[in-house]
Protein backbone atom coordinates (compact mmCIF):
# COMPACT_ATOMS: atom_id res chain seq x y z
CA UNK A 1 0.00 0.00 0.00
CA UNK A 2 2.75 2.46 0.97
CA UNK A 3 4.72 1.59 -2.16
CA UNK A 4 1.68 2.27 -4.36
CA UNK A 5 1.20 5.68 -2.75
CA UNK A 6 4.88 6.59 -3.14
CA UNK A 7 4.89 5.43 -6.75
CA UNK A 8 1.83 7.57 -7.52
CA UNK A 9 3.37 10.63 -5.86
CA UNK A 10 6.60 10.17 -7.79
CA UNK A 11 4.85 9.72 -11.12
CA UNK A 12 2.79 12.88 -10.54
CA UNK A 13 5.92 14.94 -9.85
CA UNK A 14 7.84 13.72 -12.89
CA UNK A 15 7.20 15.78 -16.02
CA UNK A 16 6.00 13.85 -19.04
CA UNK A 17 8.39 15.04 -21.70
CA UNK A 18 7.32 15.12 -25.30
CA UNK A 19 9.48 15.21 -28.41
CA UNK A 20 7.61 15.92 -31.66
CA UNK A 21 9.09 14.07 -34.60
CA UNK A 22 8.77 16.85 -37.14
CA UNK A 23 8.04 20.56 -37.40
CA UNK A 24 8.22 23.01 -40.28
CA UNK A 25 7.01 26.14 -38.47
CA UNK A 26 7.29 27.61 -34.99
CA UNK A 27 4.57 29.88 -33.62
CA UNK A 28 5.94 31.40 -30.42
CA UNK A 29 3.94 33.50 -28.00
CA UNK A 30 6.20 35.74 -25.95
CA UNK A 31 5.53 36.42 -22.29
CA UNK A 32 6.55 35.69 -18.72
CA UNK A 33 5.67 32.40 -16.99
CA UNK A 34 3.69 32.28 -13.77
CA UNK A 35 0.30 33.40 -12.49
CA UNK A 36 1.61 36.82 -11.45
CA UNK A 37 2.15 37.76 -15.09
CA UNK A 38 -0.76 35.96 -16.73
CA UNK A 39 -2.95 39.03 -17.28
CA UNK A 40 -0.26 41.62 -18.02
CA UNK A 41 0.32 43.55 -21.24
CA UNK A 42 3.63 41.74 -21.78
CA UNK A 43 1.78 38.43 -21.98
CA UNK A 44 -0.54 39.01 -24.91
CA UNK A 45 1.59 36.57 -26.92
CA UNK A 46 0.81 33.84 -24.39
CA UNK A 47 -2.88 34.68 -24.74
CA UNK A 48 -2.73 34.02 -28.48
CA UNK A 49 -1.06 30.65 -27.91
CA UNK A 50 -3.93 29.80 -25.55
CA UNK A 51 -6.36 30.68 -28.34
CA UNK A 52 -4.50 28.48 -30.83
CA UNK A 53 -4.36 25.61 -28.35
CA UNK A 54 -8.12 25.81 -27.96
CA UNK A 55 -8.68 25.93 -31.71
CA UNK A 56 -6.48 22.88 -32.30
CA UNK A 57 -7.54 21.00 -29.16
CA UNK A 58 -3.88 20.76 -28.25
CA UNK A 59 -2.05 20.71 -24.93
CA UNK A 60 1.35 22.15 -24.08
CA UNK A 61 3.95 19.68 -22.86
CA UNK A 62 7.57 20.11 -21.76
CA UNK A 63 10.23 19.16 -24.28
CA UNK A 64 13.30 17.56 -22.78
CA UNK A 65 16.45 19.63 -22.75
CA UNK A 66 14.76 22.84 -23.90
CA UNK A 67 13.29 25.76 -21.95
CA UNK A 68 9.90 25.51 -23.62
CA UNK A 69 6.49 23.94 -23.61
CA UNK A 70 5.24 22.88 -27.04
CA UNK A 71 2.09 21.52 -28.66
CA UNK A 72 1.79 19.98 -32.09
CA UNK A 73 -0.70 21.40 -34.57
CA UNK A 74 -1.39 20.72 -38.22
CA UNK A 75 -2.06 24.05 -39.90
CA UNK A 76 -3.14 23.60 -43.48
CA UNK A 77 -1.52 20.16 -43.35
CA UNK A 78 1.80 21.66 -42.22
CA UNK A 79 3.34 20.33 -38.98
CA UNK A 80 3.66 23.31 -36.66
CA UNK A 81 4.75 23.74 -33.07
CA UNK A 82 2.85 26.11 -30.79
CA UNK A 83 5.45 27.32 -28.31
CA UNK A 84 5.59 28.98 -24.92
CA UNK A 85 8.99 29.69 -23.39
CA UNK A 86 9.57 28.65 -19.79
CA UNK A 87 12.15 31.42 -19.33
CA UNK A 88 11.32 35.03 -18.59
CA UNK A 89 10.81 37.47 -21.43
CA UNK A 90 14.40 38.77 -21.42
CA UNK A 91 15.75 35.33 -22.38
CA UNK A 92 12.96 34.18 -24.72
CA UNK A 93 15.48 33.55 -27.46
CA UNK A 94 16.84 30.52 -25.62
CA UNK A 95 13.70 28.54 -26.40
CA UNK A 96 13.32 29.89 -29.95
CA UNK A 97 16.92 29.18 -30.94
CA UNK A 98 16.97 25.72 -29.37
CA UNK A 99 13.83 24.64 -31.21
CA UNK A 100 14.93 26.22 -34.49
CA UNK A 101 18.21 24.32 -34.33
CA UNK A 102 16.63 21.03 -33.26
CA UNK A 103 14.12 21.05 -36.12
CA UNK A 104 16.24 22.91 -38.70
CA UNK A 105 13.65 25.67 -39.05
CA UNK A 106 14.76 28.81 -40.92
CA UNK A 107 14.04 32.28 -39.56
CA UNK A 108 11.30 32.95 -42.12
CA UNK A 109 9.35 29.99 -40.70
CA UNK A 110 9.45 31.35 -37.15
CA UNK A 111 6.53 33.55 -36.04
CA UNK A 112 6.92 35.54 -32.83
CA UNK A 113 3.74 36.98 -31.33
CA UNK A 114 4.44 39.88 -29.01
CA UNK A 115 3.22 43.11 -27.43
CA UNK A 116 4.01 46.35 -29.27
CA UNK A 117 4.12 49.76 -27.60
CA UNK A 118 4.12 51.66 -30.89
CA UNK A 119 0.68 50.40 -31.94
CA UNK A 120 -2.68 51.46 -30.49
CA UNK A 121 -4.36 49.03 -28.11
CA UNK A 122 -6.19 46.37 -30.10
CA UNK A 123 -4.20 46.76 -33.34
CA UNK A 124 -2.44 43.86 -35.09
CA UNK A 125 0.34 44.31 -37.64
CA UNK A 126 2.66 41.81 -39.32
CA UNK A 127 6.19 42.18 -40.55
CA UNK A 128 9.46 40.40 -41.24
CA UNK A 129 12.65 41.59 -39.57
CA UNK A 130 13.39 45.13 -38.56
CA UNK A 131 14.52 46.69 -35.30
CA UNK A 132 13.49 45.31 -31.94
CA UNK A 133 12.40 48.77 -30.69
CA UNK A 134 13.63 48.01 -27.19
CA UNK A 135 11.62 44.80 -26.80
CA UNK A 136 13.78 42.47 -24.73
CA UNK A 137 12.14 39.28 -25.99
CA UNK A 138 12.94 40.27 -29.56
CA UNK A 139 16.46 41.32 -28.61
CA UNK A 140 17.14 37.93 -27.06
CA UNK A 141 15.72 36.12 -30.09
CA UNK A 142 17.76 38.17 -32.54
CA UNK A 143 20.96 37.63 -30.55
CA UNK A 144 20.56 33.86 -30.32
CA UNK A 145 19.21 33.26 -33.83
CA UNK A 146 21.88 35.55 -35.28
CA UNK A 147 19.32 37.26 -37.52
CA UNK A 148 16.36 39.62 -37.42
CA UNK A 149 14.65 37.94 -40.34
CA UNK A 150 12.01 36.07 -38.36
CA UNK A 151 8.32 36.98 -38.70
CA UNK A 152 6.40 39.03 -36.18
CA UNK A 153 2.77 39.36 -35.20
CA UNK A 154 2.74 42.70 -33.36
CA UNK A 155 -0.07 43.29 -30.88
CA UNK A 156 -0.73 46.90 -29.92
CA UNK A 157 -0.80 47.87 -26.25
CA UNK A 158 -0.22 51.63 -26.74
CA UNK A 159 2.38 53.76 -24.94
CA UNK A 160 2.22 54.25 -21.17
CA UNK A 161 0.63 57.43 -19.82
CA UNK A 162 2.99 60.18 -18.68
CA UNK A 163 4.62 59.35 -15.37
CA UNK A 164 4.49 55.55 -15.75
CA UNK A 165 7.70 53.75 -16.73
CA UNK A 166 7.71 51.26 -19.58
CA UNK A 167 8.64 48.28 -17.33
CA UNK A 168 5.83 49.09 -14.90
CA UNK A 169 3.40 49.55 -17.78
CA UNK A 170 4.12 46.32 -19.69
CA UNK A 171 4.06 44.33 -16.45
CA UNK A 172 0.79 45.93 -15.42
CA UNK A 173 -2.66 44.37 -15.95
CA UNK A 174 -4.15 44.72 -19.41
CA UNK A 175 -7.77 45.75 -19.79
CA UNK A 176 -9.84 42.74 -20.86
CA UNK A 177 -12.16 44.52 -23.24
CA UNK A 178 -13.62 43.80 -26.66
CA UNK A 179 -10.54 45.30 -28.30
CA UNK A 180 -8.27 42.80 -26.54
CA UNK A 181 -10.48 39.83 -27.41
CA UNK A 182 -10.62 40.94 -31.04
CA UNK A 183 -6.84 41.43 -31.12
CA UNK A 184 -6.22 37.93 -29.76
CA UNK A 185 -8.54 36.38 -32.34
CA UNK A 186 -7.01 38.43 -35.16
CA UNK A 187 -3.44 37.57 -34.14
CA UNK A 188 -4.26 33.86 -34.02
CA UNK A 189 -5.86 34.08 -37.47
CA UNK A 190 -2.84 36.00 -38.76
CA UNK A 191 -0.49 33.22 -37.67
CA UNK A 192 -2.67 30.67 -39.48
CA UNK A 193 -2.65 32.67 -42.71
CA UNK A 194 1.12 33.22 -42.59
CA UNK A 195 1.67 29.46 -42.38
CA UNK A 196 -0.88 28.54 -45.05
CA UNK A 197 -0.62 31.42 -47.52
CA UNK A 198 2.48 33.44 -46.67
CA UNK A 199 3.28 36.78 -45.08
CA UNK A 200 2.18 39.02 -47.96
CA UNK A 201 -1.28 37.44 -48.12
CA UNK A 202 -1.63 37.69 -44.35
CA UNK A 203 -0.64 41.37 -44.42
CA UNK A 204 -3.25 42.07 -47.09
CA UNK A 205 -5.94 40.43 -44.97
CA UNK A 206 -4.95 41.76 -41.55
CA UNK A 207 -3.87 45.28 -42.49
Amino acid sequence: MLWDVLKKLFSNSTPRYHRPEKAEWLIVGLGNPGADYAHTRHNVGYMVIDQLLEEHKATLQPIKGMPAYVAEASIGGTPTLLVRSTTYMNTSGEAVAALAQAYDIPADHIILIHDELDLPHGTVRLKKGGNENGHNGLKSTTALLGTRDYLRVRMGISRPPQGISVPDYVLGPITHDDALESMITTAAHAAHVVVTEGLSKAQNIIH
